[in-house]
């Protein structure tokens, strides 16, 4: 799988963390960082959520200070579904249900080793399409491309 991750300053430590398990998990085929030491929220989450809709990565993880505005900034990419989320719950329904490809976290709502925790079962998930949730998510895609 290939992922890009990036926080701009107030989410580097968790990013770090993370990308630190990313990093030795098999699971991951290539880990981009996206960050850099004056890059803002939105232009991170823009850069992210147009590889995702194009194809270069995967999935991505955006960290912020809560994990909300990197969420909001990526989900204006036509093609991304970005979800914040912090427990079990929403991160596996933010892919199973949703097929979410980008989950964000905020480092000043979450510790690492909660975060990393999260992180090793969403690299599993996957969305059923065949699922109770197939058809709105497609409906969901239909509005997204000025169908409905």
């Amino acid at each position: 799988m290939k992922i890009a991750i990036g926080a701009p300053a107030n989410g580097c430590r968790l990013k770090d963390a993370i990308a630190t398990m990313l990093a030795s998990d098999p699971r991951v085929e290539k880990l981009t960082d996206l960050s850099t030491p004056d890059i803002t929220y939105p232009a991170l989450s823009f850069q992210a959520a147009e590889g995702v809709a194009d194809g270069t990565f995967d999935r991505a993880v955006l960290i912020c200070g809560t994990g909300v505005g990197t969420a909001i900034a990526a989900n204006k990419v036509t093609g991304a579904r970005a979800a914040t989320a912090h427990d079990l719950l929403t991160v596996r329904g933010s892919v199973e249900n949703y097929n979410a490809q980008i989950l964000c976290m905020g480092q000043n709502v979450i510790a690492p080793e909660a975060a990393i925790a999260l992180i090793d079962i969403w690299l599993d998930l996957r969305h059923d399409p065949n699922s109770s949730y197939g058809p709105k998510v497609g409906e969901i895609d239909r509005f997204e491309r000025g169908e409905g």
